[in-house]
């Protein structure tokens, strides 16, 4: 992908010039991009006059962002206790065949990205899995097509 330095710039200006507005800057450049592209991260590092390497770091500390391209939907498996026991991981089988990915992969159309996280904090109406920000509460494997077609009928423009 190729970014627009104009653009980057503008969400820069958003911002004021100091080291405390790392995190921002990179939600921002998230937001727009779907995931941290190395020239944004150089242009950053020069506008806040902060080493690349510190960046870089912040970048990969926090599970929020990503160095690779993410799908348009955020598709998220929970296999926490009570969510693995009532059959979490069935669930993340039959998305995975659904959409020909493993976790932490994007498919290829970049529809969507698969995590799955160790707990949702909704344990009572388990299994979960969320898509953006909506929480689909006990999923059986019978619902996970019917779930994932939802958010391909989104369109497949940007967010």
């Amino acid at each position: 992908m190729i970014i627009e330095v104009t653009k980057v710039e503008s969400l820069l200006q958003r911002h004021e010039r100091k080291k405390n507005s790392l995190l921002a800057v990179l939600q921002d450049i998230q937001d727009e991009y779907n995931y941290l592209p190395k020239e944004a991260l150089q242009i950053i590092s020069k506008h806040l006059e902060i080493p690349l390497i510190d960046v870089v770091g912040v970048a990969t500390f926090y599970r929020a962002f990503s160095l690779e391209p993410r799908g348009k939907h955020m598709c998220k498996v929970c296999l926490g206790t009570a969510c693995h026991i009532r059959g979490g991981p069935k669930i993340l089988d039959e998305v995975e065949k659904k959409l020909d990915v493993a976790p932490g992969q994007t498919t290829k159309d970049r529809q969507f990205t698969l995590e799955t996280v160790n707990c949702l904090g909704c344990c009572a109406i388990g299994p979960v899995m969320v898509v953006d920000e909506d929480y689909h509460a006990h999923v059986s494997t019978k619902q996970v097509d019917q779930i994932l077609k939802q958010y391909r009928k989104k369109g497949k423009g940007k967010k």
